[in-house]
């Protein structure tokens, strides 16, 4: 990934800072976002001492004031080469959220975030993307098997699953989804798969993969595999 421009959203804690990691470690300029200022500087500072090239932006992707400043900020260091729309919240336990106990408040907010955030992490990055950028969106089996107690966090990866669609229909540059599985991250209260061991995936999706295996898909620990095993 030398000399790639990367947007990396959520990327203070979880699958983004991991992913912000492995970019960084495979010689990407990765331009990180978070809300929290102190956990995203604590991961850019980790990547620079391991001799990487990051860039902090604290940012709330629920607004687009933030959003736009991101993009900008991220296109001073040339057209953006891969745009990774990761943040998203999750209010309360998994599986213990019925949708029907969900409060009015964090159905709006999962939304605002995992979707509308993801609108818009995509939306004011693209005056500024390369001719062959690549966009991609994390999400999981949830958006698409009817999983009980999920609530409002389903609702939403659903949702970005069909955000990502759209854009593969109306872009010349690809827009998939990456699905790494169960990762053991605060979302899924710590149970999982380490999220280092899937950064690879964004890696191969980002870089590695055709532009077909990713435009419009769904990139699965299964296909990932089966596409990397040598």
């Amino acid at each position: 990934m030398d000399g790639t421009n990367a947007v990396v959203t959520g990327a203070s804690r979880g699958i983004g800072a991991s992913v912000a990691r492995r970019f960084a470690a495979e010689g990407a300029h990765v331009t990180c976002c978070a809300r929290s200022e102190d956990a995203l500087s604590a991961v850019v500072a980790g990547i620079r001492d391991a001799g990487g090239a990051a860039t902090a932006v604290p940012a709330d992707v629920r607004e687009v004031d933030d959003v736009a400043r991101l993009a900008e900020r991220a296109a001073e260091d040339g057209p953006i080469d891969v745009v990774v729309a990761n943040a998203a919240v999750s209010h309360g336990p998994p599986g213990e959220r019925p949708l029907g106990d969900v409060p009015y408040e964090q159905f709006d907010d999962t939304i605002r975030t995992n979707l509308r955030g993801a609108f818009a992490t995509v939306r004011e990055t693209l005056p500024h993307l390369a001719a062959d950028g690549r966009v991609l969106v994390p999400s999981g089996a949830v958006a698409r098997e009817a999983t009980a107690g999920m609530g409002a966090y389903a609702v939403s990866k659903a949702g970005v699953e069909g955000l990502a669609r759209g854009f593969s229909a109306d872009l010349d540059v690809p827009v998939g989804v990456v699905d790494p599985g169960y990762v053991a991250t605060d979302l899924s209260g710590g149970k999982g798969r380490d999220p280092e061991d899937v950064a690879p995936m964004f890696v191969w999706a980002a870089r590695d993969a055709a532009p077909d295996a990713v435009d419009g898909e769904v990139v699965d620990l299964r296909t990932w595999k089966r596409a990397t095993r040598g």
